[in-house]
């Protein structure tokens, strides 16, 4: 689901076979809470760019720059086999500056969430 200036669903589905499992934990994989919101900041990312109705090679020559992630919460484990739903919505617009609020869902149940500030710049 997108919807212009105001919000984006994205997946992920979290496989046992991720790099991330190796040390995160032996015996009690965990998917790292940094990678949740990874996807989170990648998701607003997506939603910026396709809300500006950018050309590719307009995009190619832009960079998202992540300026801070505030206010994250991790509520529940997520674990391998899991389905990560991130929803996620424009709080506000200031020219290139975005501040997004990402939340985690799996199975309907949050299990994080944040509020993200990033900036659209050329390469």
């Amino acid at each position: 689901m997108f919807k212009k200036n105001e919000t984006l669903v994205a997946f992920k589905n979290v496989s046992i076979n991720e790099q991330v499992f190796e040390g995160h934990f032996p015996g009690h994989p965990i998917y790292p809470g940094v990678m949740i919101l990874e996807g989170m900041a990648q998701a607003g990312g997506i939603l910026s760019f396709k809300s500006l109705d950018m050309t590719e090679e307009e995009a190619a020559n832009k960079v998202v720059y992540f300026m801070s992630i505030d206010k994250a919460k991790f509520r529940a484990p997520v674990k391998p086999g899991d389905r990560l739903e991130y929803r996620i919505s424009v709080l506000k617009t200031k020219g290139p500056v975005w501040v997004f609020e990402g939340k985690a869902y799996v199975d309907e149940k949050l299990v994080a969430q944040a509020e993200l500030k990033a900036m659209i710049v050329d390469k």
